[in-house]
């Protein structure tokens, strides 16, 4: 009973099967003239054409990277220097806000929007928080802890508006594959994207680059990727997110709407049986997301249990998962830390049938109770020794 496919969805079949067949093969460098190389990068570029489908883009756009994290810091880092203004947000994914803090230390004028107590991000306070330095904004198409799907198209009009010229980029890993996600109809100059939350091996990403935006390169050498990226690519693992994308391209409205329907039975199920219970987020957020908090309970004593029990689930996002803190979006909401140091995430991937999470979600019923249950009776003894 898998629940946690925001922090990585299992490898599907149709993906394996091609990658498989590919590594069968005895392949060259891409960047070899002869006919082995030729071949690699053919599928490299069969891969990129896939990928630029998937969200409306130009082949020529799209810039492999080894995931999401890679292309994050490549669109920050490589658009900021000393001296100039990044405007984020105080609910990013911590590769954003690494790479914001990174290039604070370096100069540059850097400011975090908060959002409001669902996560979402007013279009008027990013496009006030831009000024005459600010080279980057980088706003998060929808949140992979809480599924708050973000106004992008309002932002960027809004930013447009207030500063021209500034660069837009959004972090798009957790929507793609359950929204329409479409550079074009919303405008944004950079697009971070990730095979493996796709049904592709972890290992690979790609930052799509519009409007012949230049971000600096971070890694340097030789000129892969026009010049955005040196390094020999991972073949294998590019022709495995380009076939995830296709099948993402395909069935993402089935899969939108099959998990949106587990998520409101599930959540009827928590919501009446493990009551009192907190739903964090947008309730019209990511259809395969529910984000929920117990008051008084730890979600990692209770995400262990479950696991004990054969249920997969995660207490935010797994960038952050070993921290004893409570989340840094559940505090950007406002939550008190009892509240939020009881967070879990639940997370429905194309793979989980209805079935599977319904019984994940009486499991959880189960634990929630048994954890109760322990805490009053240890309250209970210690009301007896001190009496």
């Amino acid at each position: 009973m898998y629940l946690d496919h925001n922090a990585g969805g299992r490898v599907r079949p149709e993906v394996a099967a091609v990658v498989a067949d590919w590594l069968r093969t005895p392949t060259g460098n891409p960047s070899s003239l002869h006919t082995a190389g030729r071949r690699a990068r053919s599928a490299i570029e069969d891969a990129r054409d896939a990928v630029a489908a998937l969200v409306g883009a130009r082949p020529a756009e799209v810039i492999f990277t080894s995931g999401g994290t890679e292309a994050n810091n490549l669109a920050v880092r490589g658009l900021a220097a000393a001296g100039s203004g990044v405007v984020s947000t105080a609910i990013e994914h911590a590769s954003v806000l690494a790479s914001v803090e990174a290039v604070a230390t370096q100069g540059a004028e850097t400011t975090l929007v908060s959002p409001d107590e669902t996560g979402r991000v007013a279009p008027a306070a990013v496009a006030a928080a831009t000024n005459e330095r600010t080279t980057v904004v980088s706003v998060g198409w929808a949140n992979g802890e809480i599924g708050t799907i973000q106004p992008v198209a309002d932002i960027v009009a809004a930013v447009r508006v207030a500063s021209a010229g500034v660069r837009i980029h959004s972090d798009a890993v957790q929507a793609v594959g359950q929204l329409e996600v479409d550079v074009n109809a919303v405008d944004v100059d950079l697009l971070s994207l990730s095979g493996h939350k796709l049904g592709a091996p972890a290992g690979s990403g790609a930052l799509v680059m519009r409007r012949a935006c230049s971000p600096r390169a971070l890694l340097v050498g030789g000129p892969q990727e026009r010049d955005r990226r040196a390094g020999t690519e991972n073949v294998a693992g590019i022709v495995a997110f380009g076939c995830a994308a296709r099948l993402a391209l395909a069935e993402r409205r089935a899969y939108a709407a099959r998990a949106a329907a587990i998520r409101a039975e599930v959540w009827a199920i928590i919501s009446e049986r493990a009551a009192p219970v907190e739903r964090f987020g947008a309730v019209d957020g990511l259809p395969g997301t529910l984000a929920i908090g117990f008051r008084d309970l730890r979600g990692d004593a209770l995400a262990a249990a479950l696991d004990l029990q054969g249920v997969a689930v995660s207490t935010g996002s797994a960038c952050a998962a070993a921290a004893p803190e409570p989340s840094h979006v559940l505090r950007a909401l406002g939550c008190a830390e009892d509240l939020a140091l009881g967070g879990l995430r639940l997370s429905f991937g194309p793979e989980l049938s209805a079935e599977s999470a319904r019984r994940a979600a009486e499991v959880l019923v189960d634990v929630v109770g048994a954890a109760r249950a322990k805490r009053t009776a240890r309250a209970g003894v210690g009301a007896h020794d001190a009496a």
